[in-house]
């Protein structure tokens, strides 16, 4: 699985699996992608909202992998919305991290958290924001440029003005929410479509519906959400600071059948994430 990689529409090549480091605390992150590149691992994700960028930029230069062998994700915090912010706050992860390149930034989200999917859409503040990362992008301080959380009309909205394309979209999207009309969209304009949580936050694992499927394939449900993913054409980013649950991840050498795609296309929504609700992203709002 670590092999297989996506080729965005600049050609540079992204891996199908990599480790997401939401929610893994700053003294821990730097173990975990260590233990993460040890097993096989080459593709990272973080975000400046993660407040881990130091430390995981310290497992990247501690793990005895050379740079250009791992792909770097990071993004712009959903709150900086104007250039000069956006700029200096690309100088500020690769300071933290300590390396001389991104390999892929990200707006994290086309609103500020507070403001999620609220009325004002910040269309001109996102236009503006993405030509700072289109200018990070001709200088070589990242090679690629994507965006996350965007809707098909935010996504609209910068493919109206912008000079160079976004490579990626990053987005909630797993077994019991799966927003294929999305998906299909970006696809069609050459954007690479991530899934953040693919595995639902957990909130899938007892699902008695994929648990059958799981079973008749002698996989995990977890597993099998990865893998549902990939046959998406999704990069997943499950996040693990366990070593043997990032082993588990990665043994995805199975086929689901196309009937069986269909029937986890269409599980019931999913209606709680339990302790994490809260969330913007699960549907929740931050105060």
């Amino acid at each position: 699985m670590f092999n297989e990689t996506y080729k965005l529409s600049n050609g540079l090549e992204i891996p199908k699996l990599g480790l997401g480091t939401w929610l893994i605390k700053d003294e821990q992150a730097s173990q975990a992608v260590r233990d993460a590149v040890f097993i096989g691992y080459r593709h990272i994700d973080t975000a400046q909202a993660y407040m881990n960028e130091a430390s995981v930029g310290e497992g990247i230069r501690s793990c005895g992998v050379a740079r250009e062998e791992l792909f770097i994700t990071t993004k712009v915090a959903a709150e900086v919305k104007n250039y000069d912010a956006v700029t200096q706050s690309i100088n500020e992860s690769l300071a933290k991290m300590g390396l001389d390149y991104i390999d892929l930034l990200i707006i994290h989200s086309p609103q500020p958290w507070k403001e999620f999917r609220a009325e004002n859409r910040y269309f001109e503040e996102n236009k503006v924001a993405w030509k700072a990362m289109e200018e990070a992008y001709k200088t070589g301080k990242v090679k690629a440029i994507g965006l996350s959380n965007f809707l098909q009309d935010d996504v609209e909205n910068i493919l109206a003005s912008c000079e160079i394309k976004p490579m990626v979209n990053q987005i909630l999207a797993h077994v019991s929410n799966t927003p294929l009309e999305l998906i299909e969209f970006c696809q069609k304009n050459d954007i690479l479509v991530e899934a953040y949580s693919p595995i639902a936050h957990g909130a899938v694992l007892d699902h008695a519906e994929v648990k059958v499927v799981a079973d008749k394939y002698g996989v995990s449900v977890a597993q099998l959400c990865l893998r549902y993913d990939i046959q998406l054409g999704l990069v997943v980013i499950p996040k693990t600071a366990n070593p043997d649950h990032m082993r588990i991840n990665a043994e995805l050498d199975f086929v689901i059948s196309d009937a069986d795609m269909e029937t986890l296309k269409n599980v019931d929504h999913i209606q709680n994430y339990g302790e994490h609700s809260f969330f913007p992203v699960f549907g929740g709002t931050l105060k």
